[in-house]
């Protein structure tokens, strides 16, 4: 077949890139626009307790005020305010009213009463955005960006000092820098790819082809056809996706150019002409790339299972990144080796067409070959050893907080507002307590109900129920059937000690709701114990069906049942290696108390599926060699000459390309950075290079059972084998 597809794109290489090209222009100018979510809550479905309690205050409470920003007031000098300072903050709020922001419903200053911190040196007011806006963080950013530069506008020459805060103003911060982060990842992964692979082939244009075929093609028509499945599916988008997506598309896309153009060096040496090289060097690795390609697609793709919106959209949409890389691999890029001349392609290198000897990796293939055993017990020693550290991992959900800068005017506020009021002030949860009969609730059954609430560790403060009609403090509703009791946690909302107390307060709100009611528990620390319920949920269905899902492609490449198993189990060493590692280093090391929430889930993405490529890539080449007629140790020393060179260098590039988050100055960037990298080093110089291979070696012939691996050439397994550097000519694949 890609032999087949080899010659048909040798034959048609000028059509082959016009239509890349028409393809990628159309696909892009065409594609809607898709907005980010920024509402954490947007991303879980409508059977979680936090979604539901939000219904009842929309339905209960539909003019309700919801503070999404918080003006933070001080004193430029950091004194205690005077009645004058007051009264200007007053002022300042009501002018700010008066400028009708568009999408702002309502600002309430400060009161005597409520406000402003024990010290009286911090005042704070609150501000609520249309709902409409809330759900695109574009929207939300604007609003955010106009209430912040009007704010300061107007304390501009007073003794006060202006700053915004909130989820709105946490959007905005987030917004910008993203952007900033991802020109820094963008330069930083070109300017790797193009030094590296150059230096690898010597070769200028070399350097550029997969920047050409990954960047210039592949991305903008990743990007459109991800666009047309977001708004054809309702998905929704998250803010990490264009990052990521850069990442995936140039390392996935160098590595597959990596894989193509090693072959097609080595079948010039073997004496094909150029087209003919193009041609063989698609049929020996366009089956490898389409393997890869299709378990790092599967991987990606079982993320449509998942309970949370934001990964039911990062994993289709980087599934249809990989494809569009793996087909542009296959099509694109060796329609433009077959025209362009291989002197060009290699320039200013001089001994492109030499043999190299290749001597560290001969040398690591005779290692393997003569003790397999001892390799495979050392590699895997050290696979079995950082998984321990894994069982340290502990998950965070401060996601505002570990995306952006601590220096983010946002992340400021949120500090300033923990030590001067509560650290739950900033975003309090609400227990809803609603007639389930149609009847109306009892005013004086919520001291007593307050009181249990009260009782639960870890909340601070309860403010019962009021029938006020001012607007502003009225928390019963119209027809007198629900309740909002708003509840004042101890702890910041996203931290772990948060959650627990919601947990508790859950137990509690609905075992005392009095006879004939029903309490939901609502508010961002509701969102976040919701959210880690459903990553429990995510980890029993959608890593076991995807582990499934690519150890049948494994098994129908490799046309085995025994390979694939000691491949998935070296591929589960290696996640669990990458997270103990992880968290060793942040943890145990850097005394951070704990890792994001989505550590492992990001892991199982880019370690476990890219990962797997450099295992499809070698297994392959020692079943080529196993049908060459080779012994089982002599395929391994011969797979890991020539292949081993292909899977360091896509192996480090990739590391590398990943690396580059460390640069965008945030802590899950760094976090996620470091656990990319490292784990991609795993999968290509421990598990690639030597525990695969050694395992293999150590089983021998029975790796391939029930078919033949090494029965395809003369001799049958044991009869001597061409050499690279003999012409040979086109065969089905997995044949030389």
């Amino acid at each position: 077949m890609f032999h087949r597809l080899g010659h048909f794109v040798v034959r048609r290489a000028w059509w082959v890139i016009a239509a890349w090209v028409v393809a990628m222009i159309a696909i892009f100018i065409s594609a809607p626009k898709v907005s980010s979510q920024a509402d954490e809550a947007s991303f879980l479905p409508r059977h979680y307790e936090s979604i539901q309690a939000a219904e009842v205050q929309a339905r209960a409470f539909p003019s309700a005020f919801t503070p999404d920003a918080l003006a933070l007031f001080e004193r430029n000098d950091g004194a205690a305010f005077t009645d004058g300072d007051k009264a200007a903050i007053g002022k300042l709020v009501q002018d700010l009213t008066d400028k009708k922001i568009d999408g702002v419903v309502k600002i309430i200053p400060p009161t005597k009463d409520m406000g402003y911190s024990q010290d009286q040196k911090y005042g704070m007011a609150l501000v609520s955005i249309d709902k409409a806006k809330q759900q695109d963080q574009n929207l939300i950013s604007d609003v955010a960006k106009a209430l912040r530069d009007d704010g300061k506008a107007l304390a501009t020459g007073t003794d006060l000092k202006f700053q915004l805060g909130g989820s709105a103003a946490q959007a905005l911060d987030q917004k910008d820098a993203s952007g900033s982060a991802e020109g820094i990842i963008t330069m930083a992964t070109l300017l790797l790819v193009i030094v590296i692979v150059g230096i690898i082939f010597r070769s200028i244009l070399a350097g550029l082809l997969p920047i050409v075929v990954s960047l210039i093609i592949g991305l903008p028509t990743s990007m459109g056809l991800i666009n047309y499945a977001t708004k054809a599916f309702d998905l929704k988008s998250t803010p990490i996706l264009m990052a990521i997506l850069i990442v995936v598309v140039l390392g996935v896309g160098t590595d597959y150019f990596l894989f193509l153009a090693f072959r097609y060096r080595e079948r010039l040496r073997a004496g094909d002409d150029r087209k003919e090289a193009v041609a063989n060097a698609v049929g020996r690795v366009g089956e490898a790339i389409a393997s890869a390609a299709g378990a790092v697609t599967i991987a990606f793709a079982a993320l449509i299972l998942s309970s949370l919106g934001m990964f039911q959209a990062l994993g289709p949409a980087l599934a249809i990144a990989v494809v569009v890389t793996a087909l542009a691999s296959v099509t694109l890029a060796p329609a433009l080796l077959a025209v362009i001349p291989a002197r060009a392609v290699f320039w200013p290198g001089k001994k492109w067409m030499r043999e190299p000897s290749d001597a560290r990796f001969t040398a690591i293939g005779r290692v393997v070959e003569k003790r397999p055993a001892l390799t495979a017990i050392a590699s895997g020693g050290v696979l079995v050893a950082l998984t321990f550290g894994a069982l340290s991992y502990n998950g965070l959900f401060d996601m505002a907080g570990s995306s952006m800068p601590k220096t983010a005017e946002s992340m400021v506020v949120q500090d300033t507002m923990s030590t001067a009021f509560s650290k739950g002030a900033a975003d309090p949860s609400q227990v809803y307590l609603s007639s389930t009969d149609g009847k109306k609730l009892d005013p004086a059954s919520f001291k007593a109900y307050g009181d249990k609430l009260q009782g639960v560790p870890g909340v601070a403060q309860v403010i019962l129920p009021s029938t006020a009609s001012d607007g502003q403090s009225k928390t019963v509703s119209a027809d007198g059937t629900t309740a909002q009791f708003t509840v004042m946690l101890k702890d910041e909302p996203s931290s772990n000690a948060a959650i627990d107390t919601v947990t508790e307060l859950r137990t509690v709100a609905h075992a005392q709701a009095p006879a004939g009611t029903e309490a939901k528990v609502a508010g961002l620390t509701s969102v976040f114990k919701d959210i880690n319920l459903a990553m429990t949920h995510d980890y029993k269905l959608v890593f076991p069906i995807a582990g499934l899902l690519i150890l049948l492609i494994l098994a129908l490449q490799l046309r085995s049942v025994v390979a694939p198993w000691y491949l998935m189990a070296s591929v589960g060493l290696g996640f669990g290696a990458t997270l103990g590692a992880t968290t060793l280093l942040f943890q145990k090391i850097g005394h951070e108390t704990g890792l994001m929430f989505m550590m492992p889930i990001l892991i199982y993405l880019f370690v476990v599926a890219i990962g797997t490529d450099y295992n499809i890539l070698i297994i392959a080449r020692l079943r080529e060699e196993a049908r060459e007629g080779r012994s089982p140790r002599e395929a391994a020393r011969e797979a890991l000459r020539h292949g081993g060179p292909t899977v360091a260098a896509a192996g480090f590039i990739l590391a590398a390309s990943f690396g580059t988050f460390m640069l965008a100055g945030n802590t899950f960037m760094l976090e996620f950075g470091f656990a990319m990298a490292f784990g991609i080093v795993l999968a290509a110089f421990v598990m690639a290079m030597f525990f695969t291979p050694a395992l293999t070696a150590l089983i021998g012939n029975k790796a391939w059972w029930p078919g033949h691996g090494a029965d395809a050439r003369p001799g049958h397994g044991g009869g001597p084998a061409p050499r690279v550097g003999t012409t040979v000519p086109a065969e089905p694949v997995g044949r030389r």
